[in-house]
């Protein structure tokens, strides 16, 4: 392996890892049992900003997504 494939494969682990963590994150869009257990989220912080900080998660989200999609892209192609 040359070392650009050791760096793309180090940069798709960190995306990798970035958005199984960043989609956990997320809440969904029923809270059947997160709300019961994260309830007291929303009176700490207020709704607003729990609301803006599930849409900059959501969209930070796509575009790690798409970021890793060409990285996967990238690699396969420097591969063969």
């Amino acid at each position: 392996m040359s070392i650009v494939e050791w760096i793309f494969g180090g940069i798709l682990l960190f995306f990798a890892v970035f958005l199984v963590v960043a989609v956990l994150l997320q809440h969904g869009k029923t809270h059947y049992l997160s709300g019961t257990i994260a309830g007291g989220a929303e009176t700490f912080f207020g709704k607003e900003k729990g609301r803006t900080m599930d849409k900059m998660l959501s969209t930070v989200t796509s575009i790690v997504a798409v970021v890793f999609v060409i990285a996967v892209l990238v690699l396969y192609v420097l591969q063969s």
